[in-house]
């Protein structure tokens, strides 16, 4: 059988095109086909110095050929570079900017042209590239390696007309001003063990250069606030101010940088208002996880800077956390590592039941087992002791006690410094009697991370059983600023509800009671609150429903003393007689 096909040949192909050209003649064809000549004459020159061979003009576009693809593309840095020069201090409609597209690929020669797939490709790269700028194939890139001292960003595999198969592109960087300055053929760096983010500058919309500085600070408290999180992995804000300025690709950013996810935004400031934009950004894929805006007024402009930067902070470490929790349930139980494990076991941990809070416990159990020389895990698996204990889900309070002090020291001996390890660690000392100590460790808590609700928390809670309701209230609702939509944020809210009612203040009760049922409909803690702040205000009918209706269907045969039981009172026992009375009034037994 005779093969009748055209002979093919493996050829590095540069096709250069004018950007604009039909707009550039409209508004003054004679100059801009002056310039267009001598480009063109600056391109074949170029060509011809780097062994290649400037195939065909059609019109504002050339086709040369090169035997190696190194000169084919030093051939097109060097043009663009030339015509960089060239173009400086010409007006705009006499700017000619051309694009060019480079590939490495079988070509047809026949009767001095080249036709072929070959060519085809390098076509479609340069209509898919920026204006004096080069857009070349993964073929190129994999030939280049690192024989050229050029940078390149990856484009993704690009679909374009008439090529059946994805195309990979790269952007190759011909200016220090460009994006992402590293080699794409250096490997992405790889993910750490933690979540990881970037929070990339952000940009100031305000058309005043003069307030870059607010929007550096917001960029800059952000990150300082989130490295207090000891569980997630920041990039440092020297390397996220490169991209100042910048049209980053998020996925690139991710790939360059190693990180999961990219945290971006703009300030927006207008006559004595400011408005902020921050948006979550999985950076594997692409796509947004979070977005909120923020309004302030300029009057004290640094407080306003602080208050923004709590709140995106409040919203985006829950969010970020809740994000990890649904990355891990994407994973097989095979591929899970111990922060998978922590991040599953967590999801059951903030669903405040006891079923849950049984599977939560073998999720953490698994992760120590995992990373047995590492403190994940042990914390929260704390955290389920605890909730045994307050929500009456053990029948040996000793031992859970025990168990919990074990978890909550084992946490703290894996790192000292762990804002988390310590809030938790607080919350045990009420349950032994020493609520002053609670006190202390939750302060250390706040002073290693002051954006951690939890901390907070832990100092209200501790003080309520010192005693010092008012200052319990305090921290609280600092803890519900900080994190509006925290995970625990039941528990935040019966601590907050504990507190009133000690207070006599049984309308804040009733009010943050209902509230904590809204969140928590299956927990019996909210119920209780109601019921007993609705009794101490004379509405007794109404708190024996909410008795028959939700605490006795939720716990059978429960009683005031058993209530009582779960709270650490210690040796306040006008506070547990004021609670009992509650309950009692309100038809609990006693």
């Amino acid at each position: 059988m005779v093969d009748d096909r055209l002979p093919r040949k493996l050829a590095a192909i540069v096709y250069a095109d004018v950007a604009g050209y039909s707009r550039l003649t409209g508004e003054d064809e004679d100059a801009t086909h002056r310039t267009l000549r001598d480009h063109l004459d600056v391109i074949a020159a170029t060509v011809e110095s780097h062994r290649g061979q400037v195939v065909h003009y059609a019109g504002d576009a050339v086709l040369a050929r090169f035997d190696a693809v190194v000169d084919a593309l030093a051939s097109a840095v060097a043009v663009q570079n030339a015509l960089r020069s060239r173009n400086t201090g010409l007006p705009d409609g006499r700017r000619v900017e051309f694009r060019i597209g480079v590939n490495l690929g079988d070509v047809i020669e026949d009767r001095g042209d080249i036709y072929g797939d070959g060519v085809n490709v390098a076509a479609r790269l340069e209509s898919i590239g920026e204006p004096g700028g080069i857009c070349i194939s993964g073929s190129v890139h994999d030939a280049i390696g690192n024989k050229l001292p050029v940078d390149y960003v990856s484009m993704g595999e690009q679909r374009v007309k008439n090529i059946a198969q994805p195309v990979q592109a790269y952007k190759v960087l011909l200016d220090p001003a460009d994006p992402l300055p590293r080699a794409a053929h250096e490997a992405p760096v790889a993910l750490p063990d933690k979540p990881s983010i970037a929070v990339l500058p952000f940009s100031n919309m305000s058309g005043d250069p003069e307030q870059d500085y607010f929007s550096d600070g917001i960029t800059e408290d952000i990150t300082t606030a989130l490295s207090k999180y000891r569980w997630f992995f920041v990039i440092a804000r020297n390397t996220a101010f490169t991209f100042k300025d910048q049209a980053a690709d998020i996925v690139e950013v991710g790939r360059q940088l190693g990180v999961r996810y990219v945290l971006e935004g703009s300030v927006r400031k207008a006559a004595d208002r400011v408005r902020v934009t921050a948006q979550l950004i999985e950076a594997t894929s692409g796509n947004h996880l979070w977005a909120e805006r923020y309004d302030g007024d300029l009057a004290d402009i640094f407080a306003v800077q602080d208050e923004i930067t709590r709140a995106i902070v409040g919203e985006l470490a829950p969010q970020f956390l809740s994000a990890e929790v649904q990355r891990s349930r994407g994973k097989s139980k095979a591929t899970l590592d111990a922060w998978d494990l922590v991040m599953r076991g967590r999801a059951h941990l903030w669903s405040i039941n006891r079923e849950d809070n049984l599977e939560a416990e073998r999720f953490f159990e698994a992760a120590i087992e995992r990373a047995p020389d590492s403190g994940l895990g042990r914390s929260d698996l704390a955290l389920t002791y605890l909730w045994q204990l307050i929500y009456g889900w053990t029948d040996d309070r000793r031992q859970t006690l025990r168990r919990m002090e074990v978890s909550a020291q084992d946490a703290m001996a894996a790192d000292p410094n762990d804002d988390f390890a310590l809030a938790v660690a607080a919350f045990i000392k009420p349950y032994e009697d020493h609520a002053a100590d609670g006190v202390e460790l939750a302060r250390r808590a706040i002073a290693v991370n002051p954006n951690l609700a939890l901390a907070h928390t832990a100092h209200g809670f501790s003080l309520v059983w010192v005693g010092d309701y008012a200052a319990a209230i305090d921290a609280v609702e600092v803890a519900m600023r900080l994190s509006p939509r925290d995970p625990f944020m039941g528990f935040i809210l019966a601590t907050a509800g504990i507190t009133y009612y000690l207070l006599e203040r049984y309308d804040e009760t009733e009010r943050i009671a209902r509230r904590l049922i809204m969140e928590q409909p299956e927990m019996p803690t909210g119920y209780r609150q109601l019921a007993a702040s609705l009794a101490q205000r004379g509405r007794v009918e109404e708190a024996g429903a909410v008795v028959t209706d939700h605490i006795l269907r939720l716990i059978p045969g429960h009683s005031a003393t058993e209530s009582g039981r779960q709270l650490p009172f210690g040796r306040n026992e006008r506070a547990r007689r004021h609670w009992l009375d509650g309950l009692i009034k309100a038809g609990l037994p006693e």
